[in-house]
């Protein structure tokens, strides 16, 4: 599988394994877990994104149980999880995020995270303790670099103010039906419903501040409300990328997949299927890249007007 730069420093796979739904699996399950995982790494993914909050810390046990099975495997991949949902609330107080940390290192039984983002912009933040706890978990040893999840370039912009260590990721909702990260820098200076801008030019920004995007539910359209392969609502999207996944031998998944890894800004993609045959089919897609005027109409196909 090709490989990209997070944030200029790492290098990583283009799609990277999801783990939100791995705690469907039974705490005893070990072959459910195996499978997964030697699907994702026998196609080349080394790159696995967690949250704390994934089945209340289940998805990240399961993770360092497959570890603790596994030895060899630690030094050969990359680990992300994520802070800051809990209760209700979103929390960047120093004091949570350091016992979170904590956490899901023990959950995930391994000495470092690679990556930690913050979930969910909390207004509440003090840049200055988002500061303290980033320094004290990277003197330690415990996070190598640190990012961010659904922020906008002012957020992230108040965090530099006192945060010093590289913001090198972004996880954003990214799919061929939810673009808006596209569809209003498209429809810049017109005054129609897709020109309206939602994320402070996001994706603008993070090209130029070198900040890699993570495409959240790739194949979903709208928030959780379901994929939109194969749904009766998206004839024309689905056509679309029927028709172009014969030509590369790709399933309609995989094309999606290929319109989001077509993007010049270098996205990543989360694929967050537990089924091996899909998350294989996925993984095809990092060996196409899509003409310019295939990207168009699957653009097109899944609603989006040019003006």
């Amino acid at each position: 599988m090709k490989t990209l730069q997070i944030g200029g420093i790492m290098a990583a796979s283009a799609v990277s394994l999801g783990c939100m739904r791995m705690d469907e699996f039974d705490m005893r399950d070990e072959a459910r877990v195996d499978a997964i995982m030697d699907a994702a790494l026998g196609n080349g993914i080394n790159y696995f994104d967690h949250a704390d909050i994934y089945g209340g810390g289940r998805s990240e046990t399961l993770f360092g149980t497959y570890l603790a099975r596994h030895p060899g495997i630690r030094d050969r991949i990359y680990i992300q999880t994520k802070c800051a949902i809990h209760d209700g609330q979103y929390d960047f107080s120093k004091e949570h995020i350091l016992s979170s940390v904590e956490g899901s290192l023990r959950r995930l039984r391994v000495d470092y995270v690679d990556v930690l983002l913050l979930h969910r912009p909390d207004t509440l933040m003090e840049p200055e303790e988002v500061a303290e706890a980033f320094d004290t978990l990277h003197s330690s040893g415990k996070v190598r670099h640190f990012g961010v999840s659904n922020h906008n370039p002012m957020q992230m912009e108040l965090l530099k103010t006192a945060v010093k260590h590289p913001l090198i990721i972004n996880q954003l909702q990214f799919s061929a039906t939810e673009a808006g990260m596209v569809t209003s820098g498209m429809n810049a200076n017109m005054k129609n419903g897709d020109s309206v801008m939602h994320d402070g030019s996001v994706l603008e920004y993070s090209r130029i501040k070198n900040i890699t995007i993570q495409a959240w539910s790739p194949f979903q359209h709208g928030f959780f409300k379901g994929t939109f392969i194969d749904n009766e609502d998206f004839p024309e999207l689905n056509a679309v990328l029927a028709e172009i996944g014969e030509k590369y031998g790709l399933s309609k998944t995989g094309v999606a997949a290929a319109w989001i890894l077509r993007h010049p800004a270098g996205m990543q993609v989360i694929a967050g299927t537990m089924n091996p045959n899909r998350l294989g089919e996925i993984c095809k897609a990092a060996d196409v890249t899509l003409t310019r005027a295939e990207w168009y109409r699957i653009y097109c196909a899944a609603g989006h007007c040019l003006p």
